[in-house]
C-alpha cells in the first residue's frame, strides 16, 4: 500500500468522521436607529446649568433643558471620541442618576443596545423641550481615574458632564452655560462671561462644539498674568505659597508667548487661557483646546523651579496645539460630532510636530536652557534608536495606539511601541530641519514651514484640514526635495534606527558617557526612577521596583520583568547608589553583578555579566560655531 502524506490523512480522516448533531446560531441583526450628524442648524438653544458646590464627594450636578423639533424619538448621546485623547474614551461610567422629563412629566429612556453612549427618549405630541438631570461622579481616589475635584480647586470640562442632541453637527447647536461654584472660587476658561450672581455665573452663548473644547480650571488659591494681549495665565493651587512667582520666571512664560507668535505669524483665537493647576491632590494632565489648555503639574513648579525640568515644556506644548492640532488637523481626525469615530493617521504631524515645537520654544523662551534641551534631545534619540518594536511596527501604525491601547500601561513598552509617534515625529522634524537649513545654504528652516503650514487667517478658531499631500507641498514651497520620500522612509517604513541625522548635520555626536546630563539627572530626581536603560536595561523606581524593561536586554535575559523587585546587591540590600557603585565595579574587576530578586512570592539569586559601566547619552558638540540645530533653538528676533 502506498503511504499518503500525513497532512491528506488527517484531513480526509476528519472529513469522513460522523458529527453528532450541534447547535449553530445565527447573529441577531442590529439596526442604527441613530441619525447621522448633518450640517444643518439646531431648532433652538440648549441651556446647561451645572452645580459644581460638592467639592466634599467630587459630584457634579447637570441641568440641560433641551429644545424638541416635535413628537417621535430623541437621541442624547454622551461624547465618546475625545478630541485630545484621540480615542473612544468618553466617561460615560461617571454618569449616573439620568432623569428626563417633559412639562414636569417624566419620560422613560432607553439606553442604545450597540451604542452605550446613547439614550432615546419619545417626545410626547405638543412638547417644545425636555429636561434632562444627572450627575458626573468624579473620581474620589486615584485609582478611579483622574480627581478633578478637590476642597480647594476643581477641573470642568463640559465634555465629561453634558448631553447633546444626536444628528447634527455640533458646531450647529447653540448653548448657554451656567456654573454655580464654591463660595471663594475664582475661574477660568475660554468662554466670556454674561452675567454673575451670587456663585453662579452664566456664560455668553456658543456652539456645542466651542463648549466642549472650553473647559473650566477654578480654585480657592488663584492668579491670573497676562503674558501677552489676549493670552493668560491662569492659575489654581493647593496653597497661596505656591502662586509666587519671581519676575524672571515669569517673564520666561511671557516670552514663550512672543515667541510663537513670532514663529506662526498668526493667531487662532480671540482669547488664549492657559487652565494651570499645581497640586498634590487634583490629577495632573495636559490637553488641548483651540483657546485654552488643561495644564496640571505636582507641587513646587514656580518655588522649586530648577527641581522640575521635565514640567518646563508642558505649556509650550499645549500652546502649540492651538496652531497644530486645533486649527489645522489631519482631515481624517476632524469629525462633525463625538460619536463619528476618528483617524490618526497623522497625528505624526499633530503630536509629533507639536512635540518639535513644544522643545523649540522652551528654548526661545527661556523656560529650558539650551543645554537641558539638548540634554532632552539626546535622551529621546537614545531612547527611540534603542526602540526594539521599531523591527515590527512603523511610527504610523503606532498612531493608532491610542484606540488599541487606550494609553493603558503595558508590560513590554520597548517592543511593543507605544504613542511613538509623539517623540519619533519630532526625531523626523528635527531631521527636515537640518536637511532644509543644508539645502537652503542656512537661509531657511522650519520656521519657514511653520508659517506656511500654521500662520494664516489670522484670528481665524475655526478648523483648517491638511492631508499627507498638503504637509509634502508645504515643504516643497519651502524647499524643493524628494520629501514624500523622506517621510515615508521615517513615518511608514520600518527602520532599524531612528531618525539621527540632525545630530551630524546640527555640528553634534550622540555619545554614551559615565555621567548623566543636568536633564537625565533631574529626570531620575523628578520621577524617582533610577535609569540604567542603556546598561543593565532597566529601569528602577522606589522601593527597588523594576519599571521599565528593555526588550533582549540584559535584564530581560535574566528574566526581569515590570515589578521585580531587587532586594540585594552582592549581599547587601539595594539602593540606587549600590547598584551604581556595582556596575561601576564590575566594568573594573570584570566580575559578574550578584543580585537578590524578589517575584511575587519567589526569591532568585542571579549574576549579570555586564562590564559596560554606566551609560547616559548626551550631545557633544563637534562643529565650530553655530550650526543648525543651534540656529533653531536660538530666540527669534
Amino acid at each position: 500500500m502506498t503511504a499518503k502524506p500525513l497532512l491528506a490523512l488527517l484531513f480526509g480522516a476528519g472529513a469522513a468522521i460522523a458529527q453528532p448533531p450541534m447547535s449553530a446560531p445565527q447573529p441577531v441583526p442590529y439596526d442604527d436607529p441613530i441619525p447621522a450628524a448633518k450640517d444643518i442648524p439646531y431648532p433652538g438653544t440648549m441651556t446647561v446649568a451645572i452645580d459644581a458646590t460638592d467639592t466634599t464627594r467630587g459630584i457634579f450636578r447637570v441641568k440641560q433643558v433641551i429644545p424638541v423639533a416635535g413628537a417621535g424619538p430623541l437621541t442624547l448621546l454622551y461624547p465618546k471620541w475625545l478630541p485630545g485623547s484621540h480615542s473612544p474614551g468618553g466617561a460615560i461610567a461617571s454618569v449616573a442618576g439620568l432623569v428626563v422629563t417633559a412639562n414636569g412629566k417624566p419620560l422613560k429612556w432607553t439606553r442604545d443596545p450597540v451604542d452605550v453612549y446613547a439614550f432615546t427618549v419619545d417626545v410626547p405630541a405638543g412638547v417644545g423641550q425636555i429636561e434632562a438631570r444627572f450627575q458626573f461622579l468624579s473620581a474620589t481616589a486615584g485609582n478611579q481615574g483622574r480627581i478633578v475635584m478637590t476642597p480647594d480647586m476643581l477641573n470642568l470640562q463640559w465634555i465629561a458632564t453634558t448631553l447633546y442632541p444626536a444628528g447634527y453637527f455640533t458646531r450647529r447647536i447653540p448653548v448657554v452655560a451656567s456654573v454655580t461654584y464654591p463660595q471663594g472660587f475664582k475661574a477660568a476658561t475660554a468662554l466670556t462671561v454674561a452675567s454673575t450672581s451670587g456663585a453662579t455665573v452664566t456664560y455668553k452663548p456658543v456652539s456645542y462644539e466651542v463648549l466642549a473644547d472650553s473647559p473650566i480650571y477654578a480654585g480657592r488659591y488663584f492668579r491670573r498674568e497676562e503674558l501677552c494681549p489676549t493670552v493668560f495665565l491662569n492659575v489654581v493651587a493647593d496653597s497661596p505659597k505656591e502662586l509666587e512667582i519671581k519676575p524672571e520666571i515669569l517673564q520666561s512664560h511671557k516670552n514663550l508667548c512672543v515667541q510663537a507668535v513670532k514663529l506662526f505669524g498668526a493667531q487662532h483665537y480671540d482669547t488664549y487661557d492657559f487652565l494651570f493647576s499645581i497640586s498634590e491632590k487634583m490629577g495632573g494632565n495636559g490637553l488641548e483646546h483651540h483657546r485654552s489648555s488643561e495644564d496640571g503639574v505636582g507641587l513646587g513648579y514656580f518655588i522649586e523651579w530648577d527641581d522640575h525640568l521635565r514640567d518646563h515644556d508642558l505649556l509650550p506644548h499645549e500652546y502649540v496645539h492651538s496652531w497644530d492640532g486645533k486649527y489645522r488637523r489631519g482631515a481624517d481626525l476632524w469629525t462633525p460630532d463625538f460619536r463619528t469615530p476618528m483617524r490618526d493617521s497623522l497625528m505624526w504631524v499633530y503630536e509629533g510636530q507639536t512635540q518639535f515645537w513644544g522643545h523649540v520654544l522652551s528654548a526661545r523662551a527661556g523656560l529650558l536652557s539650551k543645554e537641558d534641551v539638548l540634554g532632552e534631545l539626546a535622551a529621546d534619540a537614545a531612547n527611540y534608536d534603542n526602540s526594539a518594536g521599531r523591527a515590527w511596527r512603523t511610527v504610523e501604525d503606532t498612531t493608532n495606539d491610542p484606540i488599541i491601547a487606550m494609553r493603558r500601561p503595558k508590560p513590554w513598552a520597548n517592543w511593543q511601541r507605544s504613542e511613538d509617534y509623539y517623540v519619533e515625529g519630532a526625531l523626523t522634524w528635527l531631521d527636515a530641519n537640518a536637511i532644509i537649513a543644508e539645502k537652503s545654504g542656512g537661509t531657511k528652516s522650519m520656521n519657514d514651514f511653520a508659517r506656511a503650514f500654521f500662520g494664516m487667517n489670522d484670528r481665524d478658531y475655526g478648523e483648517l484640514t491638511y492631508t499627507f499631500d498638503d504637509v509634502v507641498k508645504t515643504l516643497n514651497q519651502v524647499q524643493p526635495y524628494d520629501w514624500a520620500t523622506f517621510l515615508r522612509e521615517r513615518i511608514y517604513s520600518l527602520r532599524p534606527h531612528a531618525p539621527l541625522d540632525w545630530i551630524e548635520r546640527g555640528g553634534y555626536r550622540l555619545d554614551y558617557t559615565s555621567e548623566p546630563t543636568k536633564w537625565t539627572k533631574n529626570a531620575q530626581k523628578q520621577r524617582k526612577t533610577l535609569d540604567l536603560n542603556y546598561s543593565l536595561g532597566v529601569a528602577i523606581g522606589k522601593d527597588g521596583a523594576a519599571t521599565g524593561v528593555m526588550w533582549d536586554g540584559v535584564a530581560f535575559n535574566q528574566g526581569i520583568t515590570i515589578g521585580t523587585i531587587f532586594v540585594a546587591i552582592d549581599g547587601r540590600a539595594y539602593s540606587d547608589d549600590g547598584m551604581r557603585a556595582a556596575i561601576t565595579a564590575a566594568a573594573k574587576s570584570k566580575t559578574p553583578i550578584k543580585l537578590l530578586i524578589k517575584q511575587g512570592d519567589l526569591y532568585r539569586t542571579i549574576e549579570i555579566a555586564y562590564y559596560g559601566g554606566l551609560r547616559y547619552p548626551r550631545l557633544v558638540k563637534v562643529a565650530k560655531g553655530d550650526g543648525s540645530l543651534d540656529r533653531l533653538l536660538a530666540p527669534m528676533m
